[in-house]
């Protein structure tokens, strides 16, 4: 097709699309240059913004490395992380659900780690927490024998993988449900932080007036044949930024109470004031597979 005027070229490129073999493929490629080049149209684009976004494109991938994913920040502080996670989830949109992000922090082999087991491996300043996780599925009944990856930041805001004082795999465990479909572990609570704003995200937080913060989590990962895999978040019920998280992922069922005790914990080696977290997930049917590692 010969193009003539810019109202040539939509059609030129959705015809090519047409071709492709693969039916999810076309599907995919034809809303998307419907939706691009609608977009293009609409908001005018320039040439100098064109030229602009290119290079945030590729300052995206540049800014990306074996301890940082910043394609991954830039869809979450969009909101199309949270938004593709809800949809295909609790009966693809239909119903609440406890799928949350997977972030950009998640490594694999942590250390296994027994029942009942702390997953501090260094001296971690913060207040000791117990936590109580149980697995359901769709039905309600526990989930036995789920391989379970949990992780979070310190007290302080940061992963290891962030921090050379934490050893390897602090703040990481792999546990295994028993027949009740439980796994219950200590820490130290963790805390809030703002996302790292040094590279695009930051220059967009910054040209829209926004704050960089997410409020304390703690990571979960548990997956099991027959199961689909689930990724989830538990936030904190006292954090201040639980209405503003910037990578919009809190959802109502996913809001822990994060219970605090003066005395020791009468069943472990906690002494003082501790918190505890007791929190139940659901573990939807599906296929069990671990989604790529955003670090190494």
């Amino acid at each position: 097709m010969l193009i003539r005027t810019e109202a040539d070229v939509t059609p030129a490129v959705l015809n090519v699309m047409e071709q492709t073999k693969d039916p999810r493929l076309k599907e995919i490629m034809v809303a998307l240059i419907k939706h691009l080049h609608g977009f293009v149209r609409e908001v005018r684009l320039t040439e100098p913004e064109f030229r602009m976004a290119t290079k945030l494109l590729n300052d995206l991938g540049q800014a990306s490395d074996d301890k940082h994913n910043e394609p991954v920040l830039m869809a979450g502080s969009l909101g199309v992380s949270t938004l593709v996670c809800l949809l295909n989830n609790g009966d693809n949109g239909a119903t609440e659900t406890t799928q949350n992000l997977l972030g950009p922090f998640w490594r694999m082999h942590s250390p296994d780690t027994e029942l009942g087991g702390s997953i501090v491996r260094s001296e971690t300043p913060g207040t000791p927490m117990v936590v109580d996780l149980t697995f359901v599925d769709v039905h309600g009944q526990p989930i036995a024998d789920l391989e379970v990856d949990v992780w979070h930041c310190s007290a302080e805001g940061f992963y290891e993988n962030q921090e050379e004082s934490q050893a390897d795999h602090n703040l990481r465990g792999k546990f295994r449900t028993g027949a009740d479909g439980r796994i219950w572990f200590t820490s130290v609570k963790q805390s809030g932080y703002p996302i790292p704003t040094h590279t695009v995200v930051g220059r967009l937080l910054e040209a829209q007036d926004r704050h960089p913060f997410r409020p304390a989590h703690l990571h979960v990962l548990a997956h099991k044949e027959n199961y689909k895999t689930l990724i989830s978040q538990i936030y904190s019920d006292d954090d201040p930024h639980l209405d503003s998280d910037v990578q919009f992922g809190v959802t109502a069922a996913l809001i822990g109470r994060y219970v605090r005790h003066e005395d020791g914990h009468p069943d472990s080696a906690v002494t003082g004031p501790w918190f505890s977290l007791s929190h139940q997930l659901v573990v939807e049917p599906g296929e069990s597979e671990l989604p790529i590692p955003p670090i190494k």
